[in-house]
């Protein structure tokens, strides 16, 4: 396999206080994949991002852009990555065109006006060119900020919670950009706690809970690896209690007693269901229906997150 485009090793980040940010990380990012980092707010995210871009200073640890260390040799490594923060912040006056053009001229970049068409083009904002950045709506300013992100041609692109605050149609539509980057190669890492977006776009998923990476993978593996099934048996008459008998299935009871719901591993060779439903018959226990019920991802972020909180 090549060399991973990003290369994150042993990352930390305390600040006064003694407050732990990043508990060293480790992260390999491989080119032209969209990895997703998910967490809740205050997981460090944000830090992480902010480090590898070079706006905050690590405690410990090293990060190589493209084989350039990003503390010696930091404008190289800059050079390669594109950020779209979180808080949308621009001249208001300014127009789209010039926005975009100037954000190009701070990397060093020749003017190149076919350059900047061919983005404004991409990101449907040519008709807006002429704009100026306070009469647009929410959703194209945020369009604006990818712009002004890939105005340099960075092989690497940052989205930091890229469609928070933005309805749902703009959240499709920001999802279908963000393939047609990829497509074009470009490595896309975004962090978000939407549970749907890193379901939908992702490569590949990574869990990041107080500090620590507590789960990284493809995201179809994460789910097959992590993700569990549900038997869920509809009674003919509702319980009240798990009767003992089925104690060793550990099963739990939903919708006031009349739903018997059994977890269990569908990658395992003894998954338990033909012994659990012998002894329901054993027992006279009258069922209707059976369904499974496969875990989602946000499922298996819930177990992650609640499983590193009992670790803690």
């Amino acid at each position: 396999m090549s060399d991973p485009i990003i290369r994150i090793e042993g990352l930390r980040k305390a600040y006064a206080g003694g407050v732990e940010a990043l508990k060293g990380v480790d992260l390999d990012i491989r080119k032209g994949e969209i990895l997703a980092l998910l967490g809740p707010n205050g997981a460090g995210k944000t830090t992480l991002i902010s480090i590898v871009c070079g706006i905050v200073t690590p405690t410990g640890g090293r990060i190589t852009v493209g084989g350039h260390d990003n503390q010696t040799d930091y404008r190289a490594a800059r050079s390669m990555i594109g950020l779209v923060p979180q808080e949308l912040t621009t001249d208001a006056f300014e127009s789209v065109w010039s926005t975009v053009s100037f954000s190009r001229g701070l990397f060093g970049k020749p003017r190149d006006d076919k350059k900047v068409e061919d983005i404004l083009r991409r990101l449907t904002l040519w008709d807006k060119r002429n704009a100026k950045m306070m009469e647009l709506s929410g959703g194209m300013k945020r369009r604006v900020m990818i712009a002004k992100a890939l105005s340099h041609e960075p092989a690497i692109l940052f989205l930091d919670e890229p469609t928070a605050g933005v309805d749902v149609e703009l959240r499709r539509d920001m999802w279908e950009l963000v393939r047609k980057l990829r497509a074009d190669g470009t490595t896309i890492i975004l962090t978000t706690h939407y549970i749907e977006e890193a379901e939908e776009m992702a490569d590949r998923v990574g869990v990041i809970r107080k500090g620590e990476l507590v789960a990284l993978g493809d995201k179809s593996a994460l789910m097959s690896q992590m993700g569990r099934k549900t038997l869920k048996i509809s009674l003919d008459e509702p319980m009240t209690e798990v009767p003992p008998e089925l104690a060793e299935w550990q099963p739990e009871l939903e919708e006031d007693g009349h739903i018997l719901c059994y977890g269990f591993d569908s990658h395992s060779e003894r998954t338990g269901i033909p012994q659990l439903m012998r002894r329901l018959d054993e027992l006279h226990i009258v069922y209707k229906d059976l369904a499974t019920h496969q875990s989602s991802l946000e499922d298996i972020f819930v177990s992650l997150v609640h499983g590193a909180e009992a670790r803690v």
